[in-house]
């Protein structure tokens, strides 16, 4: 069976001497191959299961993707615990050795660029979930508390469309709020973290939770910080639950929020 080079991700050859373990499919085992001061990741796999009449549905088999898949994060994983790391995607794949050389000698500035950037310094994930109604409730009460003393002194009718009008406006209200402690806590994480970047929100279907993302970031963390990046995350949560707004926080991730462009992809 014809054989290809799967690459897991790229690391510092002057920190990462030796790995231990199995590669994708738990037969072959890691090795690793340097250029220069970088050092690829990489394992044998079967070409037919990433290239070829098979490949296709073997791709839409979710058993077979997802146990690879945690394999390969496994891996990045691993090799970050020794060394910064730029993590490829899952499937990337080149036919020799020779090729892959090719590809580390053409990137060589932008990667080493990226290893510096990302040295002492690990990816967080912030979400922030929002139980709308909780929040809608809690402001529609402080609009009604600002606005008793009017209210009390109105007729009936007039206090009750005073009182509509004030609902009506909460929706609006929300959304101003949500900005402004948005960009509040934003700037207050920015001061902890090397580089930022906005993800795309999920639905509930795909979250699984009973809130709704209203943010999705993701933050390179100083490690002289990351403690201070803790507290500021339960300060926050602290102060925004009891209106409905929580932030959830995970973490270390390998930084693939913030891989640079390469056409490192499969040369197949």
């Amino acid at each position: 069976m014809e054989s290809a080079i799967y690459l897991f991700c790229l690391a510092r050859s002057s920190l990462l001497q030796t790995i231990e373990g199995k590669g994708l499919d738990e037969e072959n085992p890691l090795c690793l191959k340097r250029f220069l001061d970088i050092t690829a990741v990489v394992s044998a796999v079967a070409l037919d299961d990433f290239c070829g009449p098979l490949s296709e549905s073997r791709m839409q088999d979710l058993a077979w993707v997802g146990s690879r898949a945690c394999r390969h994060e496994e891996v990045v994983e691993q090799v970050m615990r020794q060394s910064p790391v730029l993590p490829l995607r899952f499937g990337t794949i080149f036919s020799a050795a020779e090729s892959l050389k090719k590809r580390l000698e053409k990137h060589h500035e932008a990667i080493s660029q990226f290893l510096d950037k990302v040295t002492d310094r690990q990816e967080w994930a912030v979400k922030g979930m929002l139980d709308r109604a909780r929040a809608r409730d809690e402001l529609l009460s402080l609009s009604l508390a600002k606005e008793e003393k009017h209210l009390a002194s109105s007729s009936p009718g007039i206090r009750y469309f005073q009182e509509q009008r004030i609902r009506t406006g909460v929706e609006k209200e929300l959304s101003s709020w949500l900005r402004e402690v948005s960009n509040q806590i934003r700037n207050d994480l920015s001061r902890f973290a090397s580089d930022f970047c906005q993800r795309r929100l999920f639905s509930r279907e795909v979250t699984g939770n009973d809130r709704d993302m209203v943010l999705n970031w993701a933050l390179l963390i100083q490690s002289g910080a990351l403690t201070d990046f803790h507290t500021r995350i339960e300060q926050a949560n602290a102060e925004l639950a009891r209106r409905g707004l929580v932030f959830e926080l995970s973490g270390p991730w390998p930084p693939y929020s913030f891989t640079p462009s390469l056409d490192m992809e499969s040369d197949l």
